[in-house]
């Protein structure tokens, strides 16, 4: 399976609201709480019913994790959330930036050559 696809599966709503619930070992109005302050964003079935991915559930454990061992309150774990996601974004548009420099300087500057 490539990475493409994992992303998708990653991302794919599976789980109704009693499952995701009991899943992380939270109660199902804790779940309606978070979605309400906007920490997470379920997609809905055509019946409206709550659907959560397997990435909504990290981001949950990820806040769960804030919470309970760093003592740090909701709307500070959604904003770390958030930094770190940010971050990671920058980090992979800086590798790629320095991929296509290198592949710039390679086309175009000349190669060193030996003294012999």
């Amino acid at each position: 399976m490539n990475d493409n696809s994992q992303t998708r599966d990653h991302e794919e709503p599976a789980f109704i609201i009693s499952v995701a619930a009991r899943m992380l070992g939270l109660h199902a109005q804790t779940l309606r709480y978070y979605e309400r302050v906007g920490l997470i964003i379920p997609s809905r079935s055509r019946g409206r019913i709550r659907l959560y991915s397997r990435k909504d559930l990290e981001r949950v454990r990820q806040v769960q994790r804030l919470i309970d061992e760093l003592g740090v309150n909701l709307a500070g774990a959604e904003v770390i959330i958030d930094m770190s996601a940010r971050l990671r974004a920058l980090e992979e548009e800086n590798e790629t930036l320095r991929r296509e420099l290198q592949r710039y300087r390679d086309t175009r500057l000349p190669a060193p050559r030996s003294e012999a």
